[in-house]
């Protein structure tokens, strides 16, 4: 329950400008996460959000955009508890997820930084990866499903 209640943050501060943990408790109960305040709080901690000033001016959580090998065991741990299969054709990817974890999913090959990786598109629950080229897109596939069987 925990990983998909971080998936569901990660893809609410994704698509949401969520300036407070209220707001936050209040998306995640209408996405069905019954949350306490002190829940979400160290769900924030343990997600490293940080707080980044929007285009207009208020703050919003954020996830740090950096390198760093900590945000990636966080999206890590998100893309191998909701990934249900990867498989690419030519040079591109195709990423089934469970229903609703697409989005965080997708925020978690955003981070990988590939340089071979061109776009990704998220639905619900299927992702579509767009590579420079084949091999390209074997390689990261290859990578993708070793990181959710370990």
């Amino acid at each position: 329950m925990k990983v998909k209640r971080h998936n569901k943050i990660l893809e609410i501060i994704e698509n949401y400008n969520i300036e407070t943990q209220e707001e936050l408790i209040a998306k995640l109960k209408l996405a069905g996460f019954d949350v306490t305040q002190a829940t979400v709080s160290r769900d924030i901690r343990e997600l490293k959000l940080l707080k980044q000033m929007s285009d207009m001016g208020t703050y919003k959580y954020v996830v740090p955009k950096n390198n760093g090998t900590e945000n990636q065991h966080v999206y890590s741990r998100a893309l191998a508890s909701s990934v249900k299969n990867v498989d690419y054709s030519q040079n591109d990817i195709v990423i089934k997820t469970y229903a609703g974890m697409a989005q965080a999913v997708a925020a978690g090959v955003d981070t990988l930084h590939e340089a071979d990786i061109l776009g990704c598109v998220a639905g619900d629950d299927c992702i579509i990866i767009v590579c420079r080229d084949n091999a390209a897109a074997e390689a990261i596939a290859r990578r993708i499903t070793k990181l959710i069987n370990s």
